[in-house]
């Protein structure tokens, strides 16, 4: 389905991950309507970087930031939701390369009524540093330093036939939202992120549990919509994790769609 996009990419203090992040944008076969970087607090490296690289985009390439108060990764996105003026959004991290055909993937999969989850290609440590060096954002799928690397094929007849056939091994709200896409007006209707949750883990689940309480059906991407996600060594904060753990399973149990701390109040009257 062809519709314009948002593009949204959540970063904190990691600017040369984000540099390679942004080259790949660049080299997309179909560029989104605008790029919306969600800043969870990240210090001037990065607006120097957003600043630089907005010479070289044809689109606008909007930096959104808040306060680094700790971990508000949800607070952020609802932020950058906020600000979207398109009706479909992309997100990802700001530690990935994206597939030339990344966006088109996401647009010609795009139907009402859906949310839409990829998966990702894991580059070991060397390789990682090698892109770093030469600040190269091609990817050799054949590289030994790669996990996951059926993730990294692009076979768009079996992507298709998999879409509503294949699933996870997870409970099917379970997700990572470094590669996920939505329409808007559903992330409206369930009010977005829930902003209770601080710290690493469990947000992006409890977004797409809302979302299929509403109604929205999930399909998983499989063989397109590719992303190579850069190496850095394990950092999840997860000091909040049982407290996030407890905040999603309250929204299984009570078969929650609406949250009452989230994308609303940084929308006019409530509407995008």
């Amino acid at each position: 389905m062809k519709t314009d996009c948002s593009l949204i990419i959540s970063t904190y203090n990691w600017p040369e991950a984000l540099e390679l992040t942004l080259l790949s944008v660049l080299n997309q076969t179909i560029l989104p309507e605008e790029v919306i970087i969600a800043d969870d607090g990240s210090t001037s490296a990065t607006k120097d970087l957003i600043m630089r690289m907005q010479n070289l985009f044809t689109v606008p390439l909007i930096h959104i930031w808040h306060e680094d108060k700790g971990f508000r990764l949800a607070a952020i996105r609802n932020k950058a939701f906020a600000k979207a003026s398109t009706p479909y959004i992309v997100q990802i991290d700001g530690d990935i390369i994206l597939h030339a055909k990344f966006i088109e993937d996401h647009l010609h999969i795009a139907q009402p009524g859906f949310l839409l989850q990829g998966s990702r290609v894991m580059l070991g440590k060397m390789y990682s540093k090698s892109l770093f060096e030469k600040k190269s954002t091609y990817i050799n799928i054949w590289s030994p330093d790669i996990k996951r690397r059926e993730n990294g094929f692009r076979i768009p007849l079996l992507s298709r036939y998999l879409l509503k056939k294949y699933k996870n091994k997870y409970p099917i709200y379970y997700a990572r939202g470094a590669n996920m896409s939505f329409w808007k007006q559903d992330l409206i209707e369930v009010n977005g992120y829930n902003e209770n949750f601080e710290g690493w883990g469990h947000e992006d689940s409890d977004l797409t549990l809302r979302l299929m309480n509403k109604g929205v059906k999930k399909m998983i991407i499989k063989f397109a919509a590719i992303a190579y996600h850069l190496f850095h060594p394990e950092k999840k904060e997860k000091s909040h994790e049982e407290r996030n753990k407890s905040i999603l399973a309250a929204s299984v149990k009570e078969k929650t769609i609406w949250n009452n701390f989230g994308l609303e109040k940084y929308l006019e009257n409530g509407k995008s």
